[in-house]
């Protein structure tokens, strides 16, 4: 795996508390790697030595701030009806204005419009948001984006697409799809919400193995823990190892692994990577666990500006739209791609938030009701093709509302079954 450098986790001061205790065993980063922050508040009074963050626990501070503001927020109730949704949807929000400051020449400087590449390979030395801890999948993948890059993880989606939008990441590197799973729908739901744009995409095989204390048995197992989806992806797998235990759910894979290292739980195992095996201090008690061998996570680099579209190369343009007149006009949209050739990877639906159900009908007789529907489309093509353009030209004719998401290379890297993802 390409070698990364993980940082401290960005989380949220005032949620509930997740199945984690304080790091042990975690690698953090060079600080001269992290940009320094000055904080503007506009509504809260707090203070920073000076005003700057000029420390690492500074720094933390900030993220923590942050993950404040992001639960402040979400306890406003904003909506997405009336003209308040299309606000919303395009990503404008209240929040911290957090500026970039320069304090000396070892700082690593923002990035520009100008130092953004049309190649998903962006450079090296990026801060790359990611949800979990050390030795996640997303970790892993956030490595194969970014070679090199600073890794910094994140408690939730949400924090990841906030630490972004205020400078504190580069990049974020999230999932949102598996090949058994499918759709991870909180982060579509995200991309609603926050004015980021993807960029690229990486496609991961996901290796599982079962994990715990050095010289524990499998015999003196009395549960396995893990994120809800690897526990179902190894179900069989488990059964036929003989392990009846109990299976208790987890914020994340690599979260189990450190639980279990922190506290000296010598009857559990955990269902994680390799990685979180090397960094916490666990040993492999069974490789390669998952049921389904083609079991594959996409992930997609979000990014505060979108790179420019290219043909010389296979591109991938993601969108999203909503109509008023029911299902018959998703025929006219699909018939759009059709008629010029455009294969389409995707189409999700997603209930229209605060507004899911629509009253039809007639009043005398009564009224229907039916849901409403965000359509998600990926589609094969960049919007440098004028095909593409004339064919969202088309849509939006049809639809109440339409975004691109992103126009971005897709993932072309060889994968097999028998790579391991780690």
């Amino acid at each position: 795996m390409n070698s990364i450098t993980p940082a401290k986790s960005l989380s949220y001061l005032d949620s509930t508390p997740k199945l984690s205790v304080p790091r042990k065993i975690c690698h953090q980063p060079n600080t001269s790697q992290v940009c320094n922050i000055k904080s503007i508040y506009k509504q809260e009074s707090r203070n920073f030595s000076a005003g700057l963050v000029a420390n690492r626990a500074d720094w933390q501070t900030s993220c923590a701030i942050l993950a404040s503001n992001v639960v402040s927020q979400q306890s406003t109730g904003k909506t997405y009806g009336g003209n308040a949704e299309i606000v919303s949807i395009n990503g404008v929000h209240q929040a911290l204005d957090l500026v970039p400051v320069q304090q000396n020449n070892n700082l690593a400087l923002p990035l520009s419009i100008t130092d953004l590449s049309p190649a998903p390979m962006h450079g090296s030395q990026l801060r790359v948001a990611y949800q979990g801890v050390p030795g996640a999948y997303s970790e892993a993948a956030a490595g194969k984006a970014y070679p090199k890059c600073v890794a910094i993880p994140c408690d939730q989606f949400e924090v990841a697409f906030q630490a972004v939008q205020h400078w504190i990441a580069d990049r974020a590197v999230l999932p949102v799809e598996n090949s058994l799973g499918g759709s991870i729908h909180r982060n579509y739901d995200l991309l609603l919400r926050h004015n980021l744009h993807i960029v690229g995409e990486v496609q991961l095989p996901v290796h599982h193995c079962l994990l715990a204390l050095p010289g524990v048995r499998k015999e003196d197992l009395n549960r396995v823990i893990s994120h809800p989806q690897a526990l179902s992806q190894c179900e069989s797998t488990l059964t036929k190892l003989g392990l009846n235990v109990a299976r208790e759910a987890v914020d994340d894979t690599a979260g189990a692994a450190e639980f279990i290292a922190t506290h000296n739980l010598r009857d559990t195992a955990a269902i994680a990577s390799s990685r979180a095996a090397e960094l916490y201090g666990l040993q492999i008690l069974a490789d390669g666990i998952q049921d389904d061998l083609s079991n594959v996570t996409r992930f997609v680099m979000l990014a505060r500006e979108p790179i420019v579209p290219r043909t010389d190369r296979p591109f991938k343009t993601s969108i999203v739209f909503a109509h008023d007149e029911g299902m018959s006009v998703l025929f006219k949209v699909l018939s759009a791609f059709a008629f010029r050739d455009i294969s389409l990877t995707k189409i999700e639906s997603r209930p229209y938030k605060n507004r899911p159900i629509k009253a039809v009908g007639d009043a005398n007789t009564g009224a229907a009701k039916r849901f409403e529907y965000m359509f998600y489309i990926d589609f094969e093509a960049s919007m440098a093709d004028p095909r593409a353009q004339k064919a969202l030209a088309e849509v939006q004719e049809f639809t109440s509302f339409l975004r691109v998401l992103g126009s971005y290379p897709m993932d072309m890297t060889p994968w097999s079954p028998s790579n391991r993802g780690l």
